[in-house]
């Protein structure tokens, strides 16, 4: 790409920062891959797969001070399910937050996946402790919150007429991105004597699909980690 690429090792919530650093003001669009990439999930001594034994630690930045290991040995077992529950949608997580109290301490992925399938058995392809595994990955990297913080950011940053484009890999960020763009593509005005919004405002977006892209039977064949894809696009007003 020569001189049209700049590479920026930083978290896409740092985007205003980034764009003021280029000097830009605005920009023509904006495509956001949502998640941990190839590359993480198959260097096992990043700790994101049971498919290696390695130590837990799920950081996307080594500069973070959470890792997997200090969730797993360091919240109690109510905080376990909850946060099994509210990042990985666990309906065991109750069973397997007292599981892992029960074997810890807990250093590495192949222990904590035999914690959760010795009370879960595996039935068909779907690993017992996927979820787990999601729930602390999301919960490590505040995943939610950052997607949160950086959609409206994005939305500023682009030009009229410009698009925001987002794929998310599970439900929990689709929603978010979902909503984001349906909040964004209405006219907040107050009724008569009944003020409802803070402030009014024109929408800002308007969805180009009200239903998600999905891939393609012939491209999940190729590359089976595309299957939970979906991608969201809006357009600035």
């Amino acid at each position: 790409f020569g001189r049209r690429a700049h590479f920026a090792q930083a978290s896409y919530t740092s985007l205003p920062r980034q764009l003021t650093q280029l000097g830009w003001d605005a920009v023509d669009g904006i495509l956001l891959d949502l998640g941990l990439s190839s590359m993480q999930l198959d260097t096992p001594e990043r700790g994101f797969s049971f498919q290696h034994d390695a130590p837990l630690d799920m950081r996307f930045s080594p500069q973070n001070p959470v890792t997997a290991a200090s969730l797993v040995n360091g919240l109690d077992e109510n905080e376990l399910a909850d946060l099994l529950y509210r990042y990985g949608e666990e309906a065991d997580g109750r069973r397997i937050a007292r599981a892992i109290v029960r074997a810890r301490p807990l250093q590495t992925t192949l222990q904590l996946a035999a914690a959760i399938e010795a009370i879960l058995p595996r039935r068909g392809r779907v690993h017992p402790a996927t979820q787990t595994f999601q729930a602390l990955r999301i919960a490590v990297n505040e995943e939610l919150a950052s997607v949160a913080d950086v959609l409206p950011k994005a939305a500023a940053a682009l030009r009229s007429g410009a698009r925001l484009a987002v794929i998310s890999f599970h439900s929990l960020e689709d929603r978010i991105v979902k909503e984001f763009f349906r909040e964004q593509g209405r006219d907040l005005v107050n009724p008569p004597y009944t003020p409802l919004y803070a402030e009014e405002r024109k929408a800002v977006l308007k969805e180009i699909s009200r239903k998600p892209i999905i891939p393609s039977e012939a491209e999940i064949a190729e590359n089976p980690r595309a299957r939970s894809a979906k991608l969201r696009v809006a357009e600035k007003l």
